[in-house]
């Protein structure tokens, strides 16, 4: 007989455990942008932030902690100015693809 698990009991999956590597974070980044949702991109962004060290990607974006966190919460819109600096903060850069006629 199979134990039957409460999804209650279930630890919250958080993909900043998961973005290990360069490598993990650009592909996590392509797929979010393939979405075409600035809030998912912030989110992301935020994300990966965190995973890296919120500290650290504020201090080489030239941004402070809370203004990093304040640009990159649910809901925000932030500037394509700060976008660029927390992306190349992270090492990272956005690049446009010709999009493909179906």
């Amino acid at each position: 007989m199979s134990k039957k698990i409460n999804t209650a009991e279930l630890a919250e999956f958080d993909m900043a455990e998961h973005l290990d590597s360069d490598q993990a974070i650009a592909e996590y980044l392509t797929i979010v942008l393939e979405e075409n949702d600035p809030a998912e991109l912030a989110h992301a962004l935020g994300t990966i932030a965190r995973a890296r060290g919120m500290a650290e990607v504020a201090r080489a974006s030239g941004l402070t902690r809370e203004a990093l966190y304040k640009a990159l919460r649910p809901a925000s819109q932030p500037r394509f100015d700060t976008i660029a600096r927390v992306c190349a903060a992270l090492g990272v850069r956005l690049v446009a693809q010709p999009m493909t006629q179906t």
